[in-house]
């Protein structure tokens, strides 16, 4: 056997791993993206307007556009909105954001710009789940989420990733109370005993995070509601 033959022979292993590593990816895709779009043709038909993206710079991109030259926008507590970087950007055109994660506010501050985010032109933001008959699942403990999402900003964006797409509405319940509250609150330091465990216990505890739930099966009659589905896990 010659040289050049060993040396193919030694590194087909490898490229045989290669080959199934890139087709795992490829494979990783499809389910994704038909995943979402079966999400996307159900929340149309629920009368939101939705699409779906394969990656976070093109999320970005389209949530961009989406919001007019001078628009008031606030932004809900959500890890996917600040993973897509679209803040950096609205800062740089000068659109005054209300977010109440800024460092430095008092209480009393970060209640105010809360309240702002109601009767700002537009709301950003992600939900806990989607599923895959269209509707839209958000848990929250203080509401200023929930209620921008339903009436006071004219246009509401949600920014999803693939992640947060279940069966049913049984199942995006569930993944509020298993997978989505144990995690957020995890990161907000709370000692609460889904934070403790990594399941819902329906607590009684002065400090519980999940304290109202929306169901958006249609979208509201004033509110322009987009739903930007990404073909990447973000967010909890």
């Amino acid at each position: 056997m010659s040289l050049e033959a060993e040396n193919e022979t030694e590194s087909a292993p490898d490229n045989l791993y290669a080959r199934r590593l890139a087709n795992q990816e490829n494979i990783k895709r499809w389910y994704y993206e038909e995943r979402a779009k079966r999400t996307v043709e159900a929340l149309q038909k629920n009368g939101f307007t939705a699409f779906y993206v394969e990656e976070q710079q093109k999320a970005r991109q389209e949530i961009l556009k989406l919001i007019p030259d001078g628009a008031t926008v606030g932004v809900g507590g959500s890890i996917t909105i600040r993973q897509l970087e679209v803040l950096p950007e609205l800062t740089k055109k000068e659109h005054r954001i209300y977010d109440h994660w800024t460092p430095g506010l008092s209480p009393e501050e970060v209640l105010a710009v809360r309240r702002a985010q109601l009767t700002c032109d537009v709301f950003l933001t992600s939900a806990n789940a989607l599923t895959l008959d269209g509707q839209i699942v958000c848990s929250d403990g203080i509401g200023n989420r929930v209620c921008a999402m339903t009436f006071g900003p004219p246009k509401v964006i949600i920014a999803a990733g693939v992640n947060k797409i279940t069966r049913d509405l049984d199942d995006a319940l569930r993944r509020v109370k298993e997978v989505a509250a144990p995690q957020v609150l995890k990161e907000s330091g709370l000692a609460l005993p889904c934070v403790e465990t990594g399941y819902c216990h329906d607590c009684k505890s002065p400090q519980r995070g999940c304290r109202i739930t929306l169901i958006l099966e249609r979208k509201p009659f004033f509110t322009d509601t987009t739903v930007v589905v990404i073909g990447e896990a973000l967010g909890f």
